[in-house]
């Protein structure tokens, strides 16, 4: 199956029915439908590059928390799901990202925040006044002192609000208070059933937003991180016993959606990486790459002998690599079609035409892991079909944008090489795992 420009666009959202069908998952797993943002919507190459330079600009550059908590929720996320919060329950619609630590949605009353989105959804602020169930988390309390991580609260007061700020390199912010209040999501109840559940969660409500988080024309209504920490929703789910501390994910690259999943997934069997710790995002240890049947001979500069963090983002559109990694990488790859003419699209992208069957012609790249866990990426994955017989390649330079915070250039791996495949993150045993799936 070719993953391509206008495929993406195309898209639309999984059938739930199937994903559950094909995947095993435990009873007490909460589910629910993912969306792409592109989906459906005219976008360029150039989109999607914009994209992820936007957030990484953002989710590697470090946070301000003062009061509490060390997220890093960003609104360049590519899939979305509706959510129900409050008493009577709203339905919302939030980014879901890997890479933040905190559910958060736009408040009643918010300064700046965004008020019409192109997605084709209707923006809802949250009003704690509104609902009947709704409490207002106080800087003294548990959830703030702990799960936050931020001990002691610089000016709490008895009664005071837990307030959180987060600001970003590009220059947009979000600030407001956290709530508490009943989350409304599906729950597998067997015979391919989901039923409604109701569990009670500690949020963000947004109450001023700045940069393009409160004026972006691909707005929702706020961000539902699936970060390791205790402040996030999988988190805070698991330690009140609603679920295991487990998700997965399965992306539909060609339609543009998908499923996440909440707790155990015992089909199909797993084989699974250690997650490096104590870092802001899911990072595993990369130990070699190969092209088709050869090993990629890498500078030593690539330090890759002892082993290279690589980052697993599914809200990234591409597949980034240093110049060291990607220069032999892309010269490997082009050496079976030496005839090839290569133009130049949009100023960034590396295009060509080529009228045979893309994976009979270029080779697969293996990534090798950490416990012998292997990635394979075939030239269907890795290249875009941009009209007709024309493809771009979907590999990128990490230098021309997308660093850590210490300007170090990444290994990170996004939704071209992630999708079509179920992940599971483990975070009781802190592995992260995966297994092709259509």
């Amino acid at each position: 199956m070719s993953i391509s420009v206008m495929e993406f666009r195309r898209g639309r959202l999984v059938v739930l029915i199937v994903f559950v069908l094909q995947l095993c998952l435990v009873s007490a797993n909460f589910v629910f439908n993912v969306q792409h943002k592109f989906a459906g919507r005219e976008r360029s190459l150039s989109a999607y590059k914009a994209h992820d330079i936007r957030r990484h600009g953002r989710v590697l550059a470090g946070v301000d928390l003062p009061m509490g908590g060390n997220a890093n929720p960003n609104t360049a996320g590519l899939y979305f799901a509706k959510i129900g919060l409050g008493t009577p329950s709203n339905d919302y619609h939030v980014q879901v990202d890997t890479g933040s630590n905190i559910l958060w949605v736009n408040c009643a009353g918010c300064e700046k925040c965004p008020t019409k989105s192109n997605l084709g959804i209707q923006l809802r602020p949250y009003d704690p006044k509104g609902s009947k169930t709704a409490k207002m988390i106080a800087c003294d309390q548990d959830f703030c002192t702990t799960a936050l991580e931020k001990v002691p609260i610089a000016g709490c007061r008895a009664g005071a609000r837990c307030q959180y700020i987060v600001t970003y390199a590009d220059g947009s912010g979000t600030e407001g208070f956290f709530v508490q209040d009943n989350l409304q999501m599906n729950r597998v109840s067997g015979n391919l059933q989901t039923t409604s559940m109701n569990g009670t969660i500690a949020f963000g409500c947004g109450s001023k937003q700045s940069g393009e988080l409160g004026s972006s024309s691909e707005a929702v209504d706020g961000i539902l991180g699936f970060g390791q920490a205790n402040s996030s929703m999988i988190s805070q789910l698991a330690s009140a016993g609603k679920v295991k501390k487990i998700f997965a994910h399965c992306l539909d690259g060609k339609k543009g959606g998908g499923v996440f999943a909440l707790g155990e997934v015992v089909q199909p069997k797993i084989k699974s990486t250690p997650i490096v710790p104590n870092q802001a995002h899911y990072n595993i240890i990369m130990k070699a790459i190969e092209v088709g049947s050869d090993v990629l001979q890498l500078p030593k500069d690539a330090d890759i002998a002892s082993g290279r963090k690589t980052v697993i983002d599914s809200g990234t559109t591409l597949a980034y690599l240093p110049q060291s990694v990607f220069d032999p990488l892309i010269k490997k790859i082009v050496a079976r079609q030496p005839k090839l003419n290569f133009r130049t699209v949009e100023e960034q992208f590396k295009c060509f035409k080529y009228t045979g069957k893309v994976d009979d012609g270029f080779p697969a790249v293996t990534f090798r892991f950490e416990n012998s866990l292997s990635l394979k990426i075939y030239p269907r994955d890795y290249l875009f079909q941009l009209n007709g017989d024309e493809w771009c390649i979907g590999w990128q330079n990490s230098g021309s944008g997308v660093k850590s915070k210490n300007g170090k250039e990444l290994i990170l791996l996004g939704d071209i090489v992630l999708s079509n495949k179920v992940f599971v993150y483990d975070l009781e045993k802190n592995t992260i795992g995966w297994a092709e799936h259509n």
